[in-house]
């Protein structure tokens, strides 16, 4: 379908975001479902967050939000979901009754995956490596799931323990450490929520040789799984890079945007980039 003056205008809003494969899945995801719409990857700094924010939105666009930005996105929105309440972090806004909107619709994917890895999240042990706001969907979203304990670890205690109060402000289940814990501990869950793994060459967000886990889940992809998910592999370890959380996210936010159930399978197409991604598959689709 080619643009014309009903097109509606989506934009991933980030720096970097050259990377982002959500231009890709989202625009695939519009040819299938027939919807007059086009998705670009925008780099911008945090002051121009709230001003495209508004301004895509208030054209009757939408888009989704990346690092380094979700925290800012939160408080440029209107109206917030008890997600984006909750973790401080949007990831997807759109117009709603007059009302620029705010979803984190990671919350929904990392839930999803996780359970994926470990069959239940209710009453396991986690670790969360990060503090931004893709830890606080991660952190949110396991404690939602039902999840006993979670430590995250970040370099800077002070920003985790932030994070920690805001979302378990009696101390019962969230708890900080400055570096992994290592003698006596097990996890059944580790969670990369940091960039790292975004650039070649970068070190390793947890050493699973030295932090025991059952499942590992990178929240960052990159072509052919980052290294942190393939460190986890060599050890025997079920793992995931970030490329499911992505999808299941980015269906979230479709739904949000259009109203309608998202073409699931023509958005896992497009992000393996198998020539049927632009069939029209919507009515395969399953939300996450």
């Amino acid at each position: 379908m080619e643009p014309d003056v009903h097109t509606r205008l989506f934009a991933l809003l980030g720096d970097p975001v050259a990377h982002s494969l959500s231009p890709r899945m989202q625009n695939a995801a519009f040819r299938a479902a027939g919807m007059n719409g086009v998705y670009v990857a925008l780099r911008c700094d945090a002051r121009s967050v709230p001003g495209l924010i508004t301004g895509i939105a208030r054209a009757n666009g939408g888009g989704n939000v990346t690092l380094p930005h979700k925290g800012v996105a939160a408080e440029a929105v209107e109206e917030r979901t008890e997600a984006v309440a909750r973790t401080g972090a949007c990831n997807t806004f759109w117009l709603e009754k007059g009302k620029v909107r705010g979803d984190n619709t990671d919350v929904r994917a990392v839930a999803a995956v996780a359970r994926s890895l470990l069959g239940e999240v209710r009453d396991t042990y986690a670790i969360v490596a990060g503090a931004g706001g893709a830890a606080a969907g991660a952190v949110y979203a396991l404690l939602d799931a039902g999840a006993a304990r979670i430590v995250i670890v970040n370099r800077s205690p002070a920003r985790a323990e932030e994070l920690a109060r805001r979302l378990d402000p009696g101390g019962a289940r969230v708890m900080v450490s400055a570096a992994p814990p290592i003698e006596g501990e097990e996890f059944d869950l580790a969670v990369n929520a940091t960039s790292l793994g975004l650039r070649e060459g970068d070190a390793l967000p947890l050493d699973l040789e030295t932090v025991r886990v059952r499942a590992a889940l990178d929240l960052v992809y990159r072509p052919g799984e980052t290294a942190w998910t393939r460190h986890a592999r060599r050890l025997g370890l079920p793992a995931r890079d970030g490329t499911e959380v992505l999808l299941l996210q980015g269906a979230a936010a479709f739904e949000r945007w259009w109203g309608r159930e998202a073409p699931l399978d023509a958005m896992r197409a497009a992000l393996e980039n198998r020539p049927d991604a632009a069939l029209d598959t919507s009515s395969h689709g399953n939300a996450p």
